[in-house]
C-alpha cells in the first residue's frame, strides 16, 4: 500500500480546512487535505459573519476571495409582522470587521481551495477516510480514492474539518446529543427575477413566521437568491403531508406576508435540501493527535449565521497550537482549544435559545430601540462573542433573560394603566 508522511492531515477542504492548512503552510509545515467530495458542492451556511473576515485575512486568503466580489453583507434585517429590526455591523460594540460577504457556497468553497492547491498545498479531492488508528500523538489514516485504491497517510497530527461528515466523531465514538431542541430545516437557490432595486434587493432577511419558524432571505451577487425555512423538526415535516422538500418550502413561503409576492411563484433552481435535526456536538474536542473543528465539533443553529465563524475560528486555533507544539512550547489543550472555543460556543448557544424562547426577539424588536442594548447585541452577532467587556457576552446567562422580562413587565403595566 503506498504510504505517505506529513505533518498534518486536514479532513476537509471546507473553510476550516483551507483555513487551517493555509496558516500552517505558511507557517512551513508540510500539510495534506482530504476531501470526501468533489468541488464545487452543494452546502449550506451561506450568510458569514464578520469575525471570518479576520481568519480568511491572516491565512492569507482574503484577497482571492474579495475578487470573486461576492455580495456585501453589512448587517442583517429581521422581520416579525410589521415590525422591523435591522443590525447594521457599522455600529456595534466591540472594534472588528464590520462588514462581510452572503455567498454560494459552491463558488466560495471553491475559490478557497483552489488557492489552498496554488500556494502548493497538497489537497486531494474524492477521497474518502476509512479508518484511522494512533499510536501516542502519531496516526495512521487509511484513505480510499475515487477508484477504489487504498493508501496509508502517517501524520504527527490531524485537524478534522469534516463538518456535517464528522469522521473523527463517528470513528473514536465521539458524538453525544446537543443542547438544543430538535430543528430541521429546508433550503434551495430561485433565480431572483423579482428582486428590488438598491438595498432591499440585497440585504439579508430573516422572516419570523412563528416564534420558533423563519425564512431566510440570502441575496447573492450572481442574481440568485437563498431561500430557507428553519423550524421544529415536526412542524417542518407537517409542511408537506408527502414530506416533499419542494412542497414543503413552497407552503413555508406563503406564510410570508413580506416574501410572497416576490417568492411566491418562482421555479427553484434545484430540488429543496432538508436537514433534519442538524444540530450536533462531541463528548471531546481534541485528543492525543487530533483536534475536532467547525461543524465536526459543535453545530448550532443557522438563526445567527455563526457556523462558519466557529469553523475558521477553530480550525485557525489548532493550526496555531499544533505550530506551537512543534516549537517545543507546551499547549494545554484543554483551556487553550476546548475551554477557548467553549466560551464563544456558549455565548452562541444561549442567543439560540433565548431566540426560541421569544425573549430576544422581545428585545429585537422593543420599541423605542436602546442604542447601546443594539450595539452590544449587534457585536454577538458580529461573531465578537470572546470579548467579555460585553455584558452581552459576559452576562449572557441573564442578561436576555432579564431585559426581556422587565419589558413585559412594562408592557402590561402599560396595559393595565394605559393612561
Amino acid at each position: 500500500m503506498l504510504k505517505e508522511f506529513v505533518d498534518v492531515l486536514i479532513i476537509g477542504a471546507g473553510p476550516s480546512g483551507c483555513v487551517s492548512a493555509s496558516h500552517l503552510h505558511n507557517n512551513n509545515i508540510k500539510v495534506k487535505v482530504v476531501e470526501k467530495t468533489r468541488f464545487p458542492r452543494l452546502v449550506v451556511g451561506e450568510s458569514l459573519i464578520p469575525r471570518v473576515m479576520d481568519h480568511f485575512a491572516e491565512a492569507g486568503l482574503f484577497e482571492s476571495l474579495d475578487a470573486m466580489n461576492f455580495e456585501k453583507k453589512l448587517g442583517a434585517r429581521f422581520i416579525r409582522g410589521e415590525e422591523i429590526c435591522v443590525f447594521d455591523f457599522s455600529n456595534k460594540f466591540s472594534e472588528g470587521w464590520d462588514w462581510t460577504w452572503q455567498v454560494p457556497r459552491a463558488d466560495f468553497d471553491n475559490t478557497m481551495a483552489q488557492e489552498v492547491v496554488r500556494k502548493g498545498i497538497d489537497l486531494e479531492f474524492e477521497s474518502e477516510v476509512v479508518s484511522v488508528s494512533f499510536e501516542g500523538k502519531n496516526s495512521k489514516t487509511i484513505v480510499k480514492d475515487k477508484n477504489g485504491n487504498l493508501k496509508e497517510i502517517h501524520a504527527k497530527f490531524i485537524i478534522d474539518s469534516s463538518g456535517y461528515g464528522r469522521v473523527l466523531p463517528r470513528l473514536l465514538d465521539l458524538d453525544t446529543p446537543s443542547k438544543l431542541d430538535p430543528h430541521s430545516s429546508i433550503f434551495t437557490h430561485v433565480k431572483d427575477s423579482n428582486r428590488p432595486e438598491g438595498e432591499e434587493g440585497t440585504l439579508i432577511s430573516f422572516d419570523v413566521l412563528e416564534t420558533e419558524v423563519w425564512l431566510w432571505v440570502i441575496p447573492f451577487s450572481n442574481g440568485n437568491t437563498s431561500l430557507g425555512v428553519v423550524g421544529p423538526t415536526d412542524f417542518i415535516n407537517s409542511l408537506s403531508e408527502n414530506r416533499n422538500n419542494a412542497e414543503a418550502l413552497k407552503n413555508a413561503i406563503q406564510l410570508s406576508d413580506y416574501y410572497i409576492k416576490r417568492f411566491g411563484g418562482v421555479d427553484f433552481l434545484f430540488e429543496p435540501v432538508k436537514l433534519e435535526n442538524y444540530s450536533r456536538s462531541v463528548k471531546q474536542m481534541y485528543g492525543d493527535g487530533f483536534a475536532l473543528t467547525g461543524n465536526s465539533s459543535e453545530f448550532l443553529d443557522p438563526v445567527f449565521s455563526s457556523g462558519v465563524a466557529f469553523a475558521t475560528e477553530s480550525g485557525m486555533l489548532a493550526a496555531k497550537l499544533f505550530i506551537k507544539e512543534s516549537q517545543g512550547i507546551t499547549v494545554d489543550w484543554e483551556e487553550e482549544f476546548t475551554a477557548y472555543m467553549k466560551r464563544g460556543i456558549n455565548v452562541f448557544t444561549t442567543y439560540v435559545k433565548e431566540w426560541y424562547t421569544g425573549n430576544l426577539q422581545t428585545l429585537f424588536f422593543h420599541q423605542p430601540e436602546n442604542p447601546e442594548v443594539k450595539r452590544k447585541i449587534c457585536a454577538v452577532l458580529a461573531g465578537y462573542v470572546w470579548d467579555e467587556t460585553n455584558p452581552f457576552v459576559k452576562k449572557h446567562d441573564n442578561v436576555i433573560k432579564n431585559m426581556a422580562h422587565v419589558i413585559t413587565l412594562e408592557k402590561e403595566q402599560k396595559n393595565k394603566n394605559p393612561n
